[in-house]
């Protein structure tokens, strides 16, 4: 029995990341894994999360199972955050939502009820993207496809090319797009081009499903929702998956939501209950503990104004180290277009480095980052980021001349 089950390798990006925390140097610098990271090189517990929690155990509940669709005064919070508090898809009540295991998990649901409701239905999804959207969706029945979306030579987005390919689109077919802090590129569209997007979208009848896995770490937690408002006002159906892993520091917590606009308040109650028959014979009903805590600090005044201090200062520190690594690599590796660091937004950046360069930055200096490139910011602080620039520095300069991509 089971002889027949082929091993698995294990995640690229957590067995990397465990590399080097099993390195043995001291001055070793992890920009493998998705975390944020404070300056001190922790991963922050917020101090409206603490305030939150002190009240909630002040009062005793008993630990009961949530509604299948989660916690109410979550998913209501959930879609003021993502939609805004006068988005007319909410003044219409053409909104279904509800609390997810996390990001992934809002993903993998939506995944399921597209797959159900358009069989036929294939999804396309960014060139390059995070892996582990291609699981999701193929884990679905879906069958997937990429997009034009990254041009190393610029480092910004291949716009036109993205366009070009979604107007071949069959109608229905489903588009994943990141409404900010692309991942893994930091590249992200302008506000003309989501209006543009937004129109061939709906002239072609296709299917967004927006990711929005970091609101708040690129412009604002307003400005970074922009895609979701523009749909939610074009009067299109499409779904948005948000997590608040990120924004709250609150991984393991897996906190998400998944919202569904519809085009008819009509149309809601059905997708709703498909919604919670579908989370029912996955995992029946979302944990209690972090809903609470959202729920209260995005409900409560102070709460949310402090939350809102917390990620602007997170997001200002990305920045900042930004900024720390673009001044340095002027200094130390003047050939290297390093300012490409200053356009893109949120944790990540594509550095455009070669298989053999990534490997020499980890066996000769302990700087570990994806294969693909992809270096995580917030895994910089003012301790180590000359340590990486150094060593970027050394590998550029013996892998010269062909420094970069």
């Amino acid at each position: 029995m089971f002889s027949h089950i082929p091993s698995f390798a294990g995640d690229p990006i957590f067995e990397l990341g465990n590399a080097c925390r099993r390195d043995p140097r001291a001055d070793k610098v992890d920009l493998t894994v998705g975390l944020y990271y404070d300056e001190d090189g922790r991963i922050p517990v917020l101090q409206c999360v603490k305030q939150a929690e002190a009240l909630l155990a002040q009062q005793e509940r008993p630990r009961t199972y949530l509604p299948i669709e989660g916690l109410e005064s979550y998913r209501l919070a959930v879609q003021r955050l993502v939609l805004g508090a006068d988005s007319p898809a909410l003044n219409e009540q053409r909104v279904a939502t509800i609390q997810s295991v996390g990001g992934t998990g809002a993903l993998k649901v939506g995944a399921d009820f597209l797959h159900a409701a358009y069989p036929d239905s294939a999804v396309w999804i960014s060139d390059p993207a995070w892996d582990n959207h291609f699981a999701i969706f193929s884990g679905a029945g879906i069958a997937t496809h990429r997009y034009p979306y990254y041009d190393p030579a610029t480092h910004g987005v291949r716009f036109d090319a993205m366009m070009d390919a979604l107007a071949t689109l069959p109608a229905r077919s489903i588009v994943l797009l990141h409404p900010c802090c692309h991942n893994p590129s930091g590249a992200d569209l302008t506000a003309e081009q989501w209006g543009a997007l937004i129109a061939l979208m709906r002239r072609g009848g296709l299917i967004p499903f927006l990711d929005l896995a970091y609101q708040g770490f690129g412009q604002g937690l307003d400005e970074d929702a922009l895609a979701v408002r523009l749909l939610a006002e074009s009067g299109m159906a499409y779904l948005v998956a948000n997590s608040f892993s990120k924004n709250f520091s609150f991984y393991g917590e897996r906190c998400g939501g998944l919202s569904v606009v519809c085009e008819q308040a009509a149309h809601v109650p059905a997708v709703l209950g498909q919604l919670i028959a579908i989370v029912r014979r996955i995992y029946s009903n979302p944990p209690v503990h972090g809903a609470q805590v959202i729920a209260r600090v995005l409900g409560d005044p102070e709460l949310n104004r402090l939350w809102r201090d917390e990620v602007a200062a997170m997001r200002a520190r990305i920045r900042s180290m930004r900024g720390q690594a673009v001044e340095q690599l002027a200094d130390k590796a003047p050939d290297y277009p390093a300012r490409y660091l200053l356009a893109h937004q949120g944790m990540f950046s594509l550095t455009g480095l070669r298989p053999e360069q990534i490997l020499m930055l980890r066996e000769r200096h302990a700087v570990y980052l994806l294969d693909s490139g992809r270096i995580c910011l917030p895994g910089l602080n003012t301790r180590n980021v000359g340590l990486f620039t150094d060593a970027l520095a050394d590998v550029l300069m013996r892998t010269a001349p062909e420094t970069h991509a």
